[in-house]
C-alpha cells in the first residue's frame, strides 16, 4: 500500500514560485511512476507532470512545460513539483498520484494511489 501526502501549497501572486512535495508514508516509491494532477474549481481533473521510476524519464502537460519541473529524491522518498512563473490559471488543488505503470498515468491519466491534495491559489 502506498499512502501519499502532499505539502507545500499556499497563496502566491502571479509570477511567483512554489514547490510542492509528495511523500509516501507506506511503501517506498521505488518502481512507481509518480505524477501530479490538478483540479481547478468547476473543472475536471487534469494531468500536470509525471516522473518514471528511472528519474530521467519525465512528461509534462503542454500548459506547464517550461515552467514546472518534477523531480524525485530516492533517499528522502519524495517527489517534488517546482512551479515557476505561476499564473492565475494554475490555481487548483494539486494531487500526487502513483502507479506501477507509466503508460497508465501518462496515456490513460489514471493512477492506483492518490493523495488528499494541497491547494494552490495564484492571485492576479
Amino acid at each position: 500500500q502506498v499512502h501519499l501526502e502532499e505539502s507545500g501549497g499556499g497563496l502566491v501572486q502571479t509570477g511567483d514560485s512554489l514547490r510542492l512535495s509528495c511523500a509516501s508514508s507506506g511503501r517506498t516509491f521505488g518502481g512507481y511512476t509518480i505524477a501530479w494532477f490538478r483540479q481547478a474549481p468547476g473543472k475536471e481533473r487534469e494531468f500536470v507532470a509525471a516522473i518514471h521510476h528511472r528519474r530521467e524519464k519525465t512528461y509534462y502537460a503542454n500548459s506547464v512545460r517550461g515552467r514546472f519541473t518534477i523531480s524525485r529524491d530516492y533517499l528522502e522518498n519524495t517527489v517534488d513539483l517546482q512551479m515557476n512563473s505561476l499564473q492565475p490559471e494554475d490555481t487548483a488543488v494539486y494531487y500526487c498520484a502513483a502507479d506501477l505503470s507509466y503508460d497508465t498515468i501518462v496515456i490513460l491519466k489514471r493512477a492506483e494511489y492518490w493523495g488528499q491534495g494541497t491547494e494552490v491559489t495564484v492571485s492576479s
